[in-house]
């Protein structure tokens, strides 16, 4: 049954990225249920009434409290607010069965608010775990997080900016000056636009917390917006999940697509955790070349645990399987042993 469940959220999944107006998760998938009740349930990590801010922490039957901990994101293109169990069917309880205090998290959606709201929300539960990690049996010496397709994009941005709070691009361009016959150039301007972003926010407060993970794995996230076409050629157009997350075209919105991108803040990030990146190489949704690219830039930087390819791996279907799960777990102990 739970494999039958896990193939038809994973289908959904699939078509997601094939559609440009956010689905009715509401409806359906949003209010699945798992098959094991969390021990902790729809717990606020913001401090308001918001369901896009709440948890559920799964803790092992086996082993004594406190657990090491692993934050898990769920896929939606970022269309969804609340779909923190689907998280659970998706490799819950590989984790769960490691040993790992599991704990699925809501973000705020695209249609609620724009970039960076997103990874405000999950550096705020982040936070909000090691602040209050005694309550809820959590060992907060080591906090992996992981995530698919959209909550892959969201974890490894919280791998990336660990230490950053704010971003800064500049881009520098020459426009050249025409005579009124637009062929007689009689000089140039350059002309430098700016973006600086708050990376880290204040969503909950604990803000003497650092929202740095230890360890992260990456399934199939879109990792660098300006390479999201076919084959990694270029931007995708306005009516693309990124469009709806920044709020415009990325042709007409460089810099804001630099920012959303994790590939693009690996060269100027300190202390980068290990990552592992896994992708189908059939994945008719995140192009293969996302993670190839990214696990290039995390090599350089001596981050990159593994790259696995997954032959004939989909957008979930055939990607996720025992021995990637096996992969997950094994590289998520190896990694908490190093924090004893």
């Amino acid at each position: 049954m739970r494999r039958l469940l896990l193939f038809a959220v994973l289908m959904l999944m699939s078509a997601i990225g094939a559609i440009a107006q956010p689905p009715d998760f509401h409806a359906g998938f949003g209010n699945m249920q798992p098959p094991v009740e969390p021990d902790f349930k729809d717990v606020n990590y913001a401090g308001d009434d918001m369901e896009a801010h709440r948890l559920d922490i799964y803790l092992p039957k086996k082993g004594k409290a406190p657990y090491k901990a692993i934050i898990a994101i769920y896929g939606s293109a970022w269309f969804s607010n609340n779909m923190k169990a689907i998280t659970y069917f998706s490799f819950g309880k590989p984790l769960l069965d490691a040993g790992f205090a599991v704990v699925c998290i809501n973000h705020r959606s695209s249609g609620d608010e724009k970039f960076p709201a997103q990874i405000h929300d999950v550096k705020g539960a982040i936070r909000f775990i090691k602040a209050h990690a005694e309550d809820y049996k959590i060992d907060e010496s080591f906090i992996g997080i992981t995530g698919f397709s959209s909550g892959g994009h969201l974890a490894s941005m919280a791998g990336v900016t660990g230490t950053m709070k704010t971003w800064t691009k500049n881009i520098t361009e020459t426009n050249y000056l025409y005579a009124k016959d637009n062929a007689t150039k009689f000089g140039e301007q350059t002309v430098t636009n700016g973006l600086t972003l708050d990376i880290e926010g204040n969503i909950g407060g604990n803000t003497e917390y650092s929202s740095a993970v230890d360890a992260v794995v990456d399934w199939f996230g879109p990792v660098d917006m300006t390479r999201m076409s076919a084959n990694c050629e270029g931007v995708n157009d306005g009516k693309s999940p990124e469009a709806a997350l920044i709020g415009g075209a990325p042709a007409d919105n460089p810099l804001m697509v630099d920012a959303i991108s994790p590939l693009r803040y690996v060269a100027q990030c300190t202390n980068l955790p290990r990552f592992l990146v896994i992708h189908g190489d059939a994945d008719n949704v995140v192009p293969y070349c996302q993670s190839k690219y990214f696990s290039e830039e995390l090599q350089k930087k001596g981050a990159l645990e593994e790259f696995i390819t997954v032959p004939g791996g989909q957008h979930g279907p055939v990607t996720f399987n025992d021995n990637t799960f096996k992969k997950m777990t094994d590289f998520f102990l190896n990694e908490a042993k190093k924090k004893k």
